[in-house]
């Protein structure tokens, strides 16, 4: 059984073109490694710039041992470079039952 995920992202100031490309490149990384099912991708971006991504992982498992595979690790690190990994709760618009983004 899959693991759904919401990662949220934080891109630094000078940084939000690199976030975005590093974002949109970090899902076909993880299926090329067979690491994520294959249900739809929905990635969008806050109102503040904050960028959002949901997927689903293949198990627990998976997701535990991804950063093991260098590619994953040093990509990981490249986007940690750029910006900032936060609680999707920093988010303004967490904040309302019916969370709105505008997609990608």
């Amino acid at each position: 059984m899959g693991i759904l995920v919401i990662c949220s992202y934080r891109p630094r100031p000078g940084h939000e073109d690199e976030a975005r490309l590093l974002m949109q490149a970090h899902v076909p990384l993880l299926r090329q490694h067979n690491l994520i099912t294959d249900r739809a991708v929905v990635q969008g971006v806050a109102k503040d710039g904050e960028l959002v991504e949901i997927f689903e992982w293949e198990s627990v498992e998976t997701s535990r041992g991804a950063p093991g595979i260098a590619e994953i690790g040093a990509h990981w690190k490249a986007m940690s470079e750029v910006m900032d990994f936060v609680p999707l709760a920093a988010l303004p618009e967490s904040q309302h039952a019916f969370a709105h983004f505008s997609p990608l």
